[in-house]
């Protein structure tokens, strides 16, 4: 099934009466603007109308472009849980079933407004707090949950996972989500978690800190720690420098809770990566260590894997949004913001599809140029 299709089983907020254009069509035309370079609800109604023959050929009824009145409109009105819905079921279509790493982090989109009786404009200082699911290996948005106003990522993470079919995927998130009830809502949802310890989280790092750097100097191969202990190195020469990563992991079992000063459903293991980069030119050396507790068992690959791969939320989708999007740069109000962040995230994975040579940025803008591009881009995943 298209995205327009799935679009129609959206409810349409506006009158009957104020419809001069179709939910789809507004839809549509809004994604393909975006995808080729468009940033605000001017520039969408500019590209409809330098593009109308392009837009007439997909809708033969079309008589002229929606105004950037209307494009604004429709996606305030328009209620951002039912287009994360309609996102969603986009996903699955495309997708399936994902197994795999998934990697959640939040973003504050800084441009976004809040409008109120007293802020008819919006209100100064307001920022947009997002919550995102990545699918690592799939490299697509699973959904978003916008963080409450006087909340933290902390709340608007388990409403996330419990939204989402996670079952036998493992789920990585930073320190700020290494909290019990979020930990059992991911084993409640049937999947495995890493969740990363900081400096903050005093008590339980000291334990974790204590029982893996014990182990310096001492070969976990032998028989006698073989058991419980398990290490996986790589290194990797590049950019002038050598970089040594080791993920070393004390696995005792389900015994794991009752270590723990706070349970922590299912956990089984607690990670340390240490990190040693070698600078050739200088012979500068850095080491980092960074502690992890997860539900996996002892897969000191698997588990050194997934953790690496959790930065990909932020490499291949925030800093996309960030520089080749310039989200931060807009200027939307209340759910048009909100909507308008969900877009972003469905032109990014479009554009994801081609997979010739070229950044996003040079692919927006060859789209903008090229309509038999664009259309390669739309038909790659049947929009």
């Amino acid at each position: 099934m298209s995205l327009i299709s799935i679009c129609k089983q959206l409810e349409d907020p506006r009158i009957d009466r104020n419809k001069e254009h179709s939910l789809e069509v507004i839809v549509y035309i809004a994604l393909c603007a975006v995808i080729c370079g468009s940033e605000s609800w001017n520039e969408i109604e500019r590209f409809g109308i330098c593009k109308f023959a392009f837009f007439k050929r997909r809708f033969p009824d079309l008589e002229k472009i929606p105004s950037h009145d209307t494009f604004n409109r429709f996606f305030s009105l328009l209620k951002p849980g039912y287009f994360e819905l309609v996102f969603r079921d986009w996903v699955s279509e495309l997708c399936g079933k994902y197994e795999g790493v998934v990697a959640i982090d939040g973003k504050m989109i800084r441009g976004a407004s809040k409008c109120s009786k007293d802020h008819p404009l919006g209100k100064k200082g307001f920022k947009l707090h997002m919550v995102s699911a990545w699918a690592v290996s799939s490299g697509i948005s699973m959904g978003q949950v916008k963080v409450d106003d006087k909340s933290n990522e902390i709340t608007a993470i388990p409403s996330l996972i419990k939204s989402l079919d996670l079952q036998d995927c493992i789920v990585s998130i930073d320190a700020i989500a290494c909290q019990t009830d979020i930990a059992e809502v991911i084993i409640e949802n049937n999947a495995d978690y890493i969740l990363a310890l900081k400096a903050n989280q005093k008590n339980r790092l000291i334990d974790v800190v204590r029982w893996l750097d014990e182990m310096d100097g001492i070969d976990v191969d032998l028989p006698a720690y073989r058991s419980h202990y398990g290490k996986y190195i790589t290194e990797e020469v590049s950019h002038g420098r050598i970089e040594t990563r080791e993920c070393l992991v004390f696995s005792p079992g389900k015994i794991m809770e009752a270590m723990l000063k706070k349970k922590f459903e299912g956990v089984r293991s607690i990670v340390r990566i240490t990190t040693e980069r070698l600078e050739v030119a200088t012979k500068k050396l850095s080491v980092e260590k960074r502690y992890y507790i997860t539900s996996l068992g002892l897969e000191p690959k698997e588990i050194s894997e997934a953790i690496r791969s959790h930065w990909h939320i932020e490499n291949r989708l925030h800093w996309q949004l960030d520089v080749s999007f310039r989200e931060d740069a807009g200027r939307k109000v209340g759910n048009a913001a909100q909507n308008f962040s969900l877009i972003n995230k469905m032109a990014l994975y479009i554009i994801k599809q081609d997979e010739t040579k070229g950044s996003v940025a040079a692919k927006r803008k060859n789209a903008g140029w090229n309509d038999e591009y664009l259309c390669k881009l739309l038909n790659k995943i049947n929009i």
